[in-house]
């Protein structure tokens, strides 16, 4: 079975409420502990590359991205992401031949009960495993193309443009 590598880069799912300030910060990431949690039997190797809401995010932060991605021999990869800048993330990753990549998110942080976080990663890491090489998106349920994607921010969901 081929590795999977997973990049984190914070974003909403890795997100900490703390009472002291009533503010929102990104934590460490959780994801692999989701995939343990899940008895994912799949290798995988979670790589921190960021901790910063993606509303941060610069182009040199997605050019980190890219380049992790890049120089890292698996060809199977998932990103975790926030999801307000996700879509320009993965435009940048477009550029990088011979891999799949699915970038994920969630619009409520993985520590919460009600959270859409267990569900995206377990489907983008499926997703990661099937799909043709090519950048990708997993969010709301479903698979969209890297460059046929948008956040609908009015309805807070993913949908294709």
């Amino acid at each position: 079975m081929e590795p999977i590598l997973v990049i984190t880069t914070g974003g909403t799912i890795d997100k900490v409420y703390f009472d002291a300030n009533s503010d929102f910060e990104v934590g460490d990431s959780v994801v692999g502990d989701l995939l343990r949690q899940a008895n994912v039997n799949q290798p995988f190797e979670v790589l921190g590359v960021l901790r910063k809401d993606s509303l941060e995010f610069t182009d040199e932060d997605r050019g980190l991205v890219r380049d992790a991605a890049a120089a890292r021999p698996e060809t199977r990869i998932v990103v975790t992401h926030g999801t307000d800048t996700m879509t320009e993330t993965a435009k940048t990753l477009t550029a990088l031949e011979g891999k799949t990549i699915v970038l994920t998110g969630s619009l409520a942080p993985a520590r919460f009960a009600q959270t859409d976080a267990t569900f995206n990663v377990g489907m983008a890491f499926a997703a990661v495993q099937t799909l043709a090489a090519g950048v990708y998106i997993v969010m709301n349920g479903q698979v969209f193309e890297a460059d046929r994607v948008k956040k609908d921010r009015s309805k807070n969901v993913f949908v294709r443009c």
